[in-house]
């Protein structure tokens, strides 16, 4: 309708956030790794994609995981918490489910194209690096629910084989 004055912004829900961790206790290690690509350039973050056509969302997070580090989860988790943010470009709400994935000690992390670099460091320093709050909202959530106390048995998701 011509001249008709939006009300509201939208709200889009197309990505997956994937937070790694070995370890548990107070040895847990997060894997960061550094964005290549142009978009967030040099930016250190967890693994984080876009859900393709047909996918469910837990299903991109375990390709997105694959397909940026190589990593197979163990054991592999919802959160229960959604990072939210405006994206200016859009003039949108995203919405981002996030996912936990146990990662074995000695998996080896293979990055693909859209990553520089990696590290795997404790939960605070993780902290550190993350550019966005609602980021380190989404690690504390972690902190809390994942690594203070083992997670309910409700959230796990069951890894295809």
């Amino acid at each position: 309708m011509a001249g008709e004055v939006r009300r509201s912004l939208p709200v889009r829900c197309g990505m997956v956030a994937v937070v790694a961790l070995r370890a548990a206790g107070d040895a847990t290690r997060m894997l960061v790794a550094q964005r290549a690509s142009p978009h967030l350039h040099g930016v250190w973050s967890y693994i984080a994609g876009h859900v393709d056509a047909g996918e469910t969302g837990a299903q991109a997070a375990l390709r997105e995981l694959r397909e940026e580090t190589g990593l197979v989860p163990d054991a592999f988790y919802a959160t229960s918490f959604c990072e939210t943010f405006y994206a200016a470009e859009a003039d949108a709400i995203e919405v981002v489910p996030a996912f936990v994935a146990h990662i074995a000690e000695g998996a080896k992390v293979v990055l693909n194209a859209e990553h520089a670099a990696y590290r795997w460091v404790p939960p605070a320093k993780a902290a550190a690096l993350l550019p966005f709050g609602s980021q380190r909202e989404l690690l504390a959530h972690v902190q809390r629910e994942f690594i203070a106390r083992a997670p309910s048995p409700f959230l796990r998701i069951t890894l295809p084989r």
